[in-house]
């Protein structure tokens, strides 16, 4: 499964900056050795369903643990028997282009 997800303190700092509760859900991430990429609104991670879901609800602990109250928006591409679909989906979109 595929699951793209963002997660941050409802409040930021003076500046509305979430940077750094953010980051410390992305050092989850990264840190599950599940296939994964962040990019400026996402953090898309790959692996089974139990896995993938406990890495989210880490990350999500991650940013409790600074804040009362977080924000989570998550959208899954559940689809059995597929792996390796974190780049194969952009690959086949990027051949689309091609042609």
């Amino acid at each position: 499964m595929l699951v793209a997800f963002s997660v941050s303190p409802s409040g930021g700092g003076d500046h509305g900056s979430v940077s750094a509760a953010v980051a410390e859900a992305v050092r989850v991430v990264r840190a599950s050795g599940l296939p994964n990429e962040t990019n400026a609104m996402f953090t898309n991670i790959e692996g089974e369903w139990d896995e993938v879901m406990a890495v989210v609800k880490q990350a999500v602990d991650a940013v409790a643990a600074v804040s009362p109250r977080v924000s989570l928006v998550l959208k899954a591409d559940i689809r059995p028997g597929h792996t390796g679909q974190l780049t194969a989906k952009v690959q086949r979109i990027e051949d689309a282009l091609r042609d």
